[in-house]
Parts: structure tokens; C-alpha cells; sequence
């Protein structure tokens, strides 16, 4: 144990997950990363991949349900729907599909991948600030519940609802304006937030309420406050003014016009160590104390966690092509930079992340805490993964580990120098005490690079 954590960086914080929880977690992603080595998953020839656990990933499943099963009147509808923006690969949105998880969509896109995963449209919520015609039209022919997230959208709902029937659950989003938290960009109700109709603006309130008024199939309220950075107290206020206006509009309906809440997702991520935290169940009970009456039965409930289900159990590998010093700073030069961490190495402040020190076996490395710079492959100076980080020394040869980026991360490459995106392998146990991989998304050849750059049109601006 002590070798492995002298690979951490971070603050513990065990709050809402026994330390044993945690330590499972870490005692997984070693044997994973020693696996990965000794089975050439990662050698000097492929020196970045990224690997899921799939034990973990069950776990966060099966925590979310039973969360909300302990607060949720009996034979309340349910459907936990995972945006798929944080994980976009279809072994993964199969997984969760199995685990009783379904598919929150914004793109036609991702729609195609929550298809191809075998997510049925019953189990689909698209919900996007710029859809296309075709895009409602395709969800509505499919019975894909969507949520309108402006009075225009709306209107386009109106024609597609004349021409055609629809199985389509319809809804409206709504921005509760509550404000916003740590990080703006991820701050979703705020007074100038793009997403939805702003509740405060004047005229706002009567124009939603009178949007569903004349419309009886309007029968879904949509809210969504924020992500990472978003206190918890926040994201319940938001939930809770989506109440309040869906209890006002079924008293001026004189009937249950609304019949399902969809309260988003947004439940940030602990990054400074291997604790959950905060929980799914921490997050339910204050719900369930905030907003009395949401989970007595009266209403349907959808939720959208993405970052939360899959962070934890992620992590990008990668070999230290070199290590250096400059300044008296020892620098690793890895593979793994803004190709695969982009927020963090654009905006290290707010997307810091735990780096691993694993020996060229894959083991963790122990001995005395060096600060160092771990550095990506890109050409530009910035491209540093951790800058003055206090890590065991990293050699040439030696592979880091950026942990929690199982979302939002290695599937979210960014081509800067045409770096290609690295394999995916999720691993669990064999059976026999030992880990057995399988392939999520193969390595990008350069071939593919070539063709993605227009290498079949090499020749038309010379026609010109």
C-alpha cells in the first residue's frame, strides 16, 4: 500500500465511501496498468492508451439506482439516461445499457452511437440548444422523448405535431437562473446561460406556463443547473424551482398536465483522490429533504449523470519518452498531453488532474517525492498533463498515469499535431486472479489521420 499511494497526488477525503471503497478502486487500476504492460498493450511502439474498469463502472451503475430507489415511491417511473457527451463510445453506452441505464442525447451523432449501442428509444432523451428540423423529426418519428429548449424549437415542435403523430414524450427546458457555481463554463443557470427559457426574464414564467396551457401534449418540465463546480444546496435549488413551476402549471391545467420531472445530471466528481464523493445517495436525500413531493409518486422522474458514472473509473497510460531537467526542474516528457486533456492543460486551474507513477513494468513507483513537470507530445509550451507536481521520479521508460478521466477525457481527442487518438481497452477480472482486457476502440492508424485531413482531395485546390 505504501508504494501505491506514494504514487498519488491529492487530498484524501473518505467522506460518503469507507476507505476500502477507495482503496478497491486503486488496488484494481495497479493491476490493471501491470497487466497492461506485461501483455504489450502498451510498449514502446504504443506508448498512450486509455483503459476503463468495468467493475467500477457496474459499481457507479448500481449505486445510482439503488440511491434513487430509496427515496422514490414505489412504482414511480425511472429512467436514469447517461449523457453520452462524456463517454461517447458504444461498448460503453452498451454496458450501461445493461446495467439498466439509458441514453441522454444532444446530437444526431450521438443519437446514432446510443443506437448502434442497442439503447432503445423508449430509454433515449435528446436534448440539445441547436437542433435541426431533421434531428426532431428523426427523434420524433423514432418516439425519442425530447425537451424544446426555446420558443422557436417549440414552434418547430408545433408543425412536426400537426403533420404527424408521435409516441415522443415533449417537454420544455427551463433555466431557473439560480446562478452558478466555481466554474462558469459548466454553470448552466446562470441569468445569461444559452440553455433553456429564462424563468426571471419578465414575461418568462406566464409565457412557459401558458406554452403548456395550449398544449396539452406538452406533458415534461426540464431543468438542468450546472456541473462540475456546482455546490450540491445549488443544484437542488434548481430542482426545486422546476417543482415549484411544474406544481403551478398542473393547478392552472386543473389536471396532472406534467407527469415527469427530467432534473439533469451535474453530480461533480471528487479529483483529488479515489473517493466517490459526493455520493449519488448523498445528492438523492438532500432532494429528497429540499423538494418535498418530488419523489412522492406524483411524477415521473428522468436523471442525466454522465461525469459521474464514468470518471472515476477511467485512466490514460502513458510512456516517458524521455525524462529531462531545465532550471533544476525535472520535466517527463510523456505521450499524453492536450490530445487526450485538453481542459486541463488549457485550464489547469479548474481541471487539475492526479497523476500516477507507475516503473517500466507497470508497477507503482515508491521513493521520495520529486516536483516535476509531467509534459505532453504536443509542440507548444503549455502542453503540460501537471506542472511542479510532487511525484516519485519519473524515468525514461517509466509510464504516468492521468487518473479520472474516464469522461470527458481520452474520448474527447483533440488532433493538435495530427496526434492520433490512442486505443481504449476496458479490463476485469479473468477468473483466475488475474485481468483480461477488451478492446473499446482500436488505435487510430495514420492512414485514418491522412483521410480525416482530406488526403483524398489532395489535388482540388490546385483545380482552382
Amino acid at each position: 500500500m505504501a508504494g501505491r499511494m506514494a504514487a498519488y497526488t491529492g487530498d484524501t477525503d473518505t467522506s460518503g465511501e469507507t476507505p476500502e471503497a477507495a482503496s478497491d478502486g486503486g488496488a484494481r487500476r495497479d493491476e490493471a496498468v501491470r497487466a497492461a504492460v506485461e501483455q504489450g498493450l502498451v510498449d514502446p511502439d504504443t506508448p498512450i492508451i486509455g483503459l476503463l474498469d468495468i467493475t467500477g463502472i457496474r459499481s457507479s451503475a448500481a449505486a445510482l439506482r439503488t440511491a434513487f430507489e430509496a427515496v422514490v415511491a414505489p412504482g414511480t417511473p425511472v429512467l436514469h439516461a447517461f449523457a453520452v457527451k462524456a463517454t461517447p463510445l458504444v461498448p460503453v453506452l452498451r454496458l450501461l445499457h445493461e446495467e439498466g441505464i439509458g441514453a441522454e442525447v444532444a446530437s444526431a451523432g450521438e443519437l446514432a452511437l446510443a443506437r448502434a449501442a442497442g439503447v432503445p428509444p423508449s430509454r433515449t432523451v435528446l436534448d440539445s440548444p441547436a437542433k435541426t428540423p431533421a434531428e426532431l423529426r428523426e427523434a420524433m418519428a423514432l418516439g425519442i422523448a425530447v425537451n424544446a429548449d426555446n420558443p422557436q424549437e417549440l414552434a418547430r415542435i408545433d408543425g412536426l405535431v400537426q403533420s404527424a403523430t408521435t409516441r415522443s414524450p415533449l417537454g420544455l427546458r427551463v433555466n431557473p437562473q439560480v446562478g452558478g457555481g466555481s466554474i462558469e463554463a459548466l454553470s448552466t443557470a446562470t441569468a445569461t446561460s444559452k440553455f433553456g427559457v429564462a424563468l426571471r426574464d419578465g414575461g418568462a414564467r406566464e409565457w412557459v406556463v401558458r406554452a403548456y396551457l395550449d398544449r396539452p401534449w406538452l406533458t415534461r418540465l426540464h431543468a438542468h443547473s450546472g456541473s462540475q463546480g456546482m455546490p450540491l444546496e445549488l443544484m437542488a435549488r434548481g430542482v426545486a424551482e422546476t417543482y415549484g413551476l411544474a406544481e403551478e402549471i398542473n393547478e392552472r391545467a386543473g389536471r396532472r398536465q406534467i407527469d415527469t420531472l427530467d432534473i439533469g445530471g451535474g453530480l461533480p466528481v471528487n479529483y483529488a483522490s479515489d473517493t466517490q464523493s459526493p455520493t449519488y445517495a448523498e445528492y438523492a436525500r438532500l432532494l429528497d429533504r429540499t423538494v418535498p413531493g418530488l419523489f412522492d409518486g406524483r411524477y415521473g422522474l428522468v436523471t442525466e449523470f454522465g461525469r459521474s458514472l464514468l470518471a472515476k473509473h477511467g485512466v490514460v497510460l502513458a510512456r516517458v519518452e524521455y525524462a529531462k531537467t531545465a532550471g533544476g526542474r525535472a520535466i517527463a516528457v510523456t505521450h499524453a498531453g492536450v490530445q487526450v486533456a485538453a481542459r486541463t492543460v488549457y485550464a489547469p486551474a479548474s481541471w487539475p488532474l492526479r497523476v500516477g507513477a507507475y516503473d517500466a513494468k507497470g508497477h507503482p513507483k515508491s521513493g521520495p517525492a520529486v516536483v516535476q513537470n509531467v509534459a505532453g507530445p504536443a509542440c507548444f509550451a503549455g502542453d503540460l498533463l501537471a506542472e511542479g507536481r510532487a511525484l516519485p521520479l519519473l524515468e525514461q521508460g517509466d509510464y504516468a498515469a492521468a487518473l479520472d478521466t474516464g469522461a470527458y477525457y481520452f474520448a474527447h481527442h483533440y488532433a493538435y499535431n495530427s496526434l492520433p487518438r490512442p486505443g481504449i481497452y476496458g479490463f476485469g477480472p479473468d477468473g483466475e486472479g488475474g485481468v483480461r482486457f477488451a478492446t473499446v476502440r482500436t488505435p487510430q492508424t495514420l492512414e485514418e489521420i491522412v483521410a480525416e485531413s482530406g488526403g483524398r482531395h489532395a489535388g482540388r485546390l490546385s483545380e482552382l
